[in-house]
């Protein structure tokens, strides 16, 4: 079962925190796959980690520029096939409500929601007790002053 992660947005909008997290999965030399629930997004979410400065290069693909295999961050609508991750992604961001029946390829999902977001609240507590049931090791992550705190789940 992956570890599931639910990262709340309360202080940064998403294109602020999520190039962060990406910083770190590259950092540790992991790859990462980030699944969006529109092409609008994915070519918004596109431009704006090009243009990120904390970190600076987030080097990232997307099935318009294709060469899954090469790009240590793949930017998709589209779930995991059967094989997994088209980019060999270890973890996977889910973003904007998007869900995936492809957990289980995965060692490690992170599912940001936006707090300010009352519907984006409530449809990622959905999300939280479907993946409880699924019997996922689960995590809640809340913005606060210094940064991610974890909290109670």
């Amino acid at each position: 079962m992956a570890e599931y992660g639910f990262y709340h947005l309360t202080r940064t909008p998403l294109e602020q925190a999520l190039p962060k997290l990406l910083g770190r999965v590259l950092g540790s030399g992991g790859r990462a796959m980030v699944l969006l629930a529109s092409r609008e997004r994915l070519e918004a979410l596109d431009a704006a980690l090009w243009a990120s400065g904390d970190p600076d290069w987030l080097p990232h693909g997307t099935p318009l520029t294709g060469h899954a295999e090469y790009q240590p961050i793949w930017l998709t609508t589209e779930d995991a096939p059967e094989a997994g991750a088209p980019n060999g992604a270890r973890f996977l961001f889910l973003l904007e409500g998007s869900e995936s029946a492809r957990l289980d390829r995965f060692d490690r999902v992170l599912d940001l929601f936006d707090g300010g977001d009352e519907a984006a609240v409530q449809a990622a507590r959905a999300r939280w007790r479907t993946a409880k049931a699924a019997g996922h090791s689960l995590t809640y992550w809340q913005q606060g002053p210094r940064g991610w705190e974890k909290a109670g789940g």
